[in-house]
């Protein structure tokens, strides 16, 4: 029975051509040869070409199409240089007008760079055929390029603030709360990190599966609601919150303060907030004064939202809701937001996970 040769496995054609050689040496015809070994008989004749231009281990080797890196439009050093570009600045630090790289961005650079011009589409393969790892010392000190290529995809960026202090995060996370966390050990307090959010009636409406052409429709009330939560998560997997309505003060915040005093039962609480501006009120300090044996309060940097792990249980709270039919008044709206934190309360390997990010794996 006769096979193409090109359906073959890899190791199937070489054992194939070997015994078809052997059989050439002993003088047989291209015809016998290919019964034999069950190809067909053109097929034989072009591997007996194949061994007369380029020799027997050519053939069995088997090397065809382009080699690594032919008939690129870039050279290896351009495409080096591109990709050290686009893994260490942004569009803006090259004058671009583009806020991520994107296909058309790269294009661009290129075009900038070397006056080179690629479609898009050609754009995406060299992107998703690029990528960089940094060969990181020990010590934590970056020392150069490796050879070997992860890939580059296409991602979410992280927003972060122009006010931001890089000194300050720094000294945050290298001096500051190692002492933070070294005296809180020492007390035998637990350290929790709190914020506040608020949500209303209209979230954001998750993507879902529907036939083609018939887009799905979310009813929801036109009128406006919503309502606010105080909380705060433990790198043990604990939460404390409350729901409240309207706008954060004092007043709610001593009262936050008072209920995650009482539900430690006696050991010692070290909270970690941002600095807004009842954070810091006066009234919030005189409690605290009071109250320094049992919660002392710790400020992260300004504008520094992506330090805090309770940002994620926020985030993860609006995404549950957005999965749920749109709150059709307050009471309702806020039982949903009861529902969902007392099953995440229920389940700390969840709260544990908001301390798994790059940006806030420093408080795991």
């Amino acid at each position: 029975m006769k096979e193409d040769g090109r359906k073959l496995s890899k190791e199937q054609q070489v054992e194939a051509r070997r015994r078809a050689m052997l059989l050439v040496k002993k003088g047989w015809k291209a015809h016998d040869i290919a019964e034999a070994v069950g190809v067909h008989p053109r097929t034989v004749q072009q591997w007996k070409q194949h061994q007369h231009e380029h020799g027997t281990q050519a053939l069995l080797r088997d090397e065809r199409g382009r080699k690594h890196g032919e008939k690129r439009r870039m050279s290896a050093a351009q495409e080096r240089e591109i990709r050290r570009l686009i893994t260490d600045r942004l569009p803006e630090q090259l004058k671009l007008p583009f806020a991520l790289w994107t296909r058309k961005a790269v294009a661009q650079l290129l075009a900038k760079r070397f006056g080179l011009k690629l479609p898009v589409r050609t754009m995406g393969l060299y992107l998703k055929r690029w990528g960089l790892l940094r060969y990181a010392h020990p010590c934590g000190a970056a020392c150069g390029w490796l050879s070997r290529f992860a890939r580059l995809t296409p991602q979410k960026p992280l927003k972060r603030a122009y006010e931001q202090r890089p000194k300050e995060v720094k000294a945050w996370l290298e001096q500051q709360y190692p002492q933070i966390a070294a005296q809180a050990k020492a007390e035998g307090a637990e350290i929790y990190w709190g914020d506040q959010t608020g949500v209303n009636n209209q979230p954001n409406a998750v993507r879902g599966y529907a036939p083609r052409g018939e887009t799905p429709e979310v009813r929801q009330m036109s009128k406006r609601f919503g309502s606010s939560m105080m909380s705060a998560v433990s790198n043990r997997g604990s939460s404390r919150w409350m729901v409240y309505k309207g706008a954060l003060n004092s007043a709610l915040l001593i009262r936050f303060l008072e209920r995650l005093v009482r539900s430690m039962q006696g050991r010692k609480v070290y909270l970690i907030l941002d600095n807004l501006r009842v954070h810091h009120s006066k009234p919030v300090k005189e409690w605290l004064m009071q109250h320094r044996e049992q919660i002392v309060v710790h400020h992260l940097p300004s504008y520094s939202p992506e330090l805090n792990p309770d940002e994620r249980l926020n985030r993860s709270l609006k995404s549950r809701l957005g999965q749920l039919p749109a709150a059709r008044n307050e009471r309702e709206l806020q039982e949903q937001i009861i529902g969902q934190m007392r099953s995440c309360q229920k389940q700390p390997e969840q709260v544990r996970a908001f301390f798994n990010s790059n940006s806030t794996r420093y408080a795991a």
